[in-house]
C-alpha cells in the first residue's frame, strides 16, 4: 500500500473522487493513457519527457492499468506543492464539469467539489421515463434536465425512495413512504428510508447524509443516483439471470472463467460478439474506441429485430449517417436509430464523440438488457446446474460489503474474494489491523499469480485465527482461494457480525455485546413500552409474524408503526411476508441500517435476524 500520510482526510477522498472519475468501471484500475492525459490537461510545469517517465516508473499491468496506490504515488513524486496544487485544481477541469467551492469553515480551505452537467441531464432523462406514469411524483416530475430541478426534486424523499425500487423491485414497502402533507421530520424519515435502503442494495453511501440530500449537494447526489442506477442496470448482466449470456463463451474457455466476468466485462464481450459477426473491429472500451459512432452503428444494426421472432416486428436501421464526415453529426444520425429502438439513453452526440465513459456504458447496458440478440447453446457441453443464482444470504453479504466502499467492487462472492483483498479491507472496517506489506497486490504474475493469492488468503485466515479471535476451525487459506462456499460463508458472517457488534459497542461506550444482551435489550425495550411480545432467542418462531420487530419499532419512536396495515393473527405465509416487508422498510425509516431482507424474518433466519434486532438497539440506544 503507498503511505498515505502525506495526505490528510480531506486531500485522500479528493483523490479517490478524482481516480473513481476516470475509474468509472470501479475495477479499481485506471490506464496510463487516461493518466497521461490528465496530467496533460493539467498544464503541469512538466516537460513532457517528466511526465512520461513519471508513467513509466509505476508498476503498471500488461496492458497498462494504474490502480489506486500507484496513482497515491504519483503525488508523493510531484513534491512541488504548487504542482500538486495545479495537478489537483486541474483534474476536474474536462469540459461539462461544474466546479462547486466548498461553504464550510473545513472546505474554505480550498476545497472543490465537482459534478458533470452530461451526468444530470441524462440523469434527469432517465429518472423521467422511468416515474413519468407514477402519480406519487407528478409534483416534480418531469424535471427539466437544463435545469438545477433534480437537486430540489430528491429533497423531499420520495424520488430517491421510487427509482432504488425502479432498480431494484420491492427494496422498499410502498406504505412506508410518506408523500402526503410533508413536515421537515416526514421528510428527514423518507430520506433516513432511501439512504438506508441504497445501502441494503450495495450502494457506498458512508460519506452522504440526509442533509446532504435535503440541501441537493450535487456531487453527492448525482453520485448516489449513478449508484442506484448502474445497480438497475446490471442487474440481469449475469449468467444465472440470463443463460443466453453462454455464448459469448470463447473457445477453450471453461463456463467458471465467463462466470467471473464483471457485468462491464460481459457487455464489452457482448458488444464485441456482435461486432465480430459484422465483420468490424472489436472495441477495447466504451469510450476512446466508440467516439466515431461506427461500432454504435454496426451493433445496433446486429442486435435490431429482423423480424424472424413471432410478434416482433423488424426495425430496419438507416446505415446512410455513418457516411456523415462531422463526428458529432455521425453521432447524432447513430441516435436517431437508437430512438426507433427505444434506446435513445443517457449519452448525447457530444457525449458519444468525447466518449464519456460512464454514459456510454449506462447506454450500452440499456441497449443490451432491451435487446441481447442472444441465443442459449443447445449443443454445448455445458453443465446447466452449475450456473446457480446467488442465495438471499450470498447476496446479502455482497451488498454488505459494497455498501463500505471495498474495492474493487464485489460481483461474484467467491471468486473475488480469492486473492482475500476485500477480506483485508473489511478486517480493517472491524478494527483489526492489517500489515499491508505482508499484502500481494495485483496485478498478480501469469506465472505463479496464483501462489500469490493464496499466500493473502492464508494471511487472511491467520488474521482472522490469532488477531479478530474468530473460530475458523478447519477453514485454511485455500478455501478462500477455491471458493469453498459453506467456509468462505463462515468467515464473513463473522466479520459481518462483528462489524454490527462494533457498531453497538461503540454506541454503548465500549461495553462488550453478545446475544443474550441484545434479547434482553429487547425485551426489557418491548415490557417498558407496554407490548406483549418478547423473544426467547433469534430462534423464536414468533419472529415469523415480524410483530416483535415491528412492536420494538414502535416502542423506539412510539406512534410509527401504523398496526391497521398490519394482520397480527393467524397469519398465512403471504401475509407474514407482507408484515415483513412493512418491517424491514420501517427499521431503514426510523435510522437502523438493516441489511436483512423480509425473507429472512418470515423464515427465521437466526443470522440475519440477530443483525435486525441489534441495528434496532442501536437505534434505540442513540435515541435514549
Amino acid at each position: 500500500m503507498a503511505s498515505t500520510a502525506h495526505f490528510s482526510e480531506e486531500e485522500m477522498a479528493e483523490l479517490r473522487e478524482a481516480f473513481s472519475k476516470v475509474d468509472v468501471s470501479g475495477n479499481g484500475f485506471i490506464h496510463a493513457n487516461d493518466l497521461t492525459n490528465v496530467l496533460k490537461a493539467a498544464n503541469l510545469p512538466l516537460p513532457g519527457y517528466k511526465a512520461r517517465e513519471l508513467v513509466q516508473n509505476l508498476t503498471t499491468t500488461e496492458d497498462g492499468r494504474i490502480s489506486f496506490d500507484e496513482f497515491i504515488s504519483i503525488f508523493q513524486n510531484l513534491k512541488s506543492d504548487d504542482v500538486a496544487k495545479s495537478f489537483r485544481k486541474q483534474i476536474n477541469k474536462k469540459e461539462g464539469i461544474c466546479a462547486i467551492g466548498g461553504m464550510s469553515e473545513q472546505s474554505s480551505a480550498g476545497t472543490q467539489h465537482s459534478y458533470s452537467e452530461e451526468e444530470k441531464y441524462a440523469f434527469v432523462n432517465w429518472i423521467n421515463k422511468a416515474l413519468e406514469k407514477d402519480p406519487d411524483c407528478k409534483h416534480v416530475v418531469p424535471m427539466n434536465p437544463e435545469t438545477d430541478d433534480l437537486f430540489q426534486a430528491v429533497g423531499d424523499g420520495i424520488v430517491l425512495c421510487k427509482m432504488i425500487n425502479f432498480s431494484v423491485p420491492d427494496t422498499i414497502d410502498e406504505r412506508t413512504i410518506n408523500k402526503k402533507k410533508l413536515t421537515p421530520f416526514t421528510i428527514q424519515e423518507n430520506l433516513n428510508l432511501a439512504l438506508n435502503s441504497a445501502s441494503a442494495i450495495g450502494c457506498h453511501v458512508v460519506n452522504i447524509g440526509a442533509e446532504d440530500l435535503k440541501e441537493g449537494k450535487p456531487y453527492l447526489v448525482l453520485g448516489l443516483l449513478w449508484q442506484v442506477i448502474k445497480i438497475g442496470l446490471f442487474a440481469d448482466i449475469e449468467i444465472s439471470r440470463n443463460e443466453a449470456l453462454i455464448a459469448l463463451l470463447r473457445e477453450g474457455e471453461s463456463l467458471e472463467d465467463l462466470m467471473r466476468l464483471s457485468p462491464e466485462e460481459l457487455l464489452l464481450r457482448w458488444a464485441n460478439y456482435h461486432l465480430e459477426n459484422a465483420g468490424c473491429n472489436k472495441v477495447n472500451n466504451f469510450s476512446s474506441d466508440i467516439k466515431d459512432s461506427r461500432a454504435y452503428y454496426h451493433l445496433l444494426n446486429q442486435v435490431a429485430p429482423k423480424g424472424d421472432e413471432e410478434g416482433i416486428p423488424a426495425i430496419t436501421i438507416d446505415m446512410s449517417g455513418l457516411r456523415e464526415k462531422d463526428d458529432v453529426q455521425r453521432a447524432e444520425c447513430m441516435l436517431q436509430q437508437a430512438e426507433r429502438l427505444g434506446c435513445r439513453q443517457f449519452v448525447t452526440a457530444t457525449d458519444v464523440v468525447r466518449g464519456n465513459p460512464k454514459l456510454n456504458l449506462a447506454f450500452i447496458a440499456n441497449l443490451f438488457n432491451k435487446y441481447p440478440a442472444l441465443h442459449k447453446p443447445e449443443n454445448q457441453d455445458i453443465d446447466w446446474s452449475s450456473i446457480e443464482g446467488e442465495t438471499r444470504e450470498e447476496r446479502t453479504f455482497r451488498n454488505w460489503m459494497n455498501s463500505l466502499g471495498v474495492n474493487p467492487r464485489v460481483n461474484h462472492l467467491y471468486s473475488d474474494l480469492s486473492d482475500a483483498l476485500v477480506i483485508f479491507q473489511l478486517y480493517e472496517k472491524i478494527k483489526v489491523p492489517v500489515d499491508w506489506n505482508r499484502v500481494n497486490k495485483p496485478p498478480y504474475p501469469k506465472l505463479g499469480g496464483n501462489m500469490k493469492k493464496l499466500e493473502n488468503c492464508n494471511y487472511a485466515v491467520e488474521l482472522g485465527k490469532n488477531q479478530a479471535k474468530f473460530s475458523l476451525v478447519g477453514i485454511a487459506g485455500q478455501d478462500l482461494n477455491e471458493g469453498n462456499r459453506t467456509l468462505t460463508l463462515a468467515l464473513i458472517w463473522q466479520l459481518m457480525r462483528r462489524y454490527t457488534l462494533n457498531i453497538l459497542e461503540d454506541i454503548g461506550g465500549g461495553e462488550k455485546v453478545n446475544d443474550e444482551i441484545i434479547v434482553n435489550w429487547v425485551n426489557e425495550t418491548l415490557t417498558a413500552a407496554g407490548k406483549d411480545s418478547t423473544i426467547s432467542s433469534f430462534k423464536d418462531g414468533k419472529i415469523s409474524t415480524s410483530m416483535p420487530v415491528l412492536d420494538l419499532i414502535d416502542a423506539i419512536q412510539p406512534g410509527s408503526i401504523k398496526y391497521d396495515l398490519l394482520k397480527t393473527e393467524d397469519l398465512n405465509d403471504e401475509e407474514k411476508l407482507n408484515n415483513a416487508k412493512y418491517a424491514i422498510s420501517m427499521a431503514r425509516k426510523i435510522g437502523a441500517r438493516v441489511y436483512a431482507l423480509p425473507e429472512d424474518l418470515v423464515e427465521v433466519k437466526p443470522k440475519m435476524v440477530m443483525t435486525v434486532f441489534a441495528c434496532l438497539m442501536g437505534k434505540g440506544m442513540k435515541t435514549v
